[in-house]
């Protein structure tokens, strides 16, 4: 027979987390920054307009990316 932890109640239940679990939300920039280092790399073997096409679509996208994050951690609880 498994022996009872400390964690769980005298009845068998396992008490609730002691602080509720932040994720972020779903976003499509990592895709986009994902999509222009591509675009970037195959710039450098075909053409440097494609380079540079593919490295503004990555650096606007790391910069919306890091916006966003900085946001979410501001909208989070201060005893977080």
């Amino acid at each position: 027979m498994a022996e009872r932890t400390e964690s769980q109640a005298a009845d068998g239940q396992v008490p609730p987390a002691g602080e509720p679990i932040h994720l972020p939300g779903p976003s499509y920039l990592p895709v986009l920054v994902a999509f222009g280092a591509t675009i970037a790399l195959v710039g450098v073997v075909l053409n440097w307009y494609v380079f540079g096409i593919g490295l503004a679509i990555m650096i606007v996208s790391i910069i919306r990316w890091v916006v966003q994050v900085r946001q979410e951690m501001d909208d989070l609880p201060l005893e977080h």
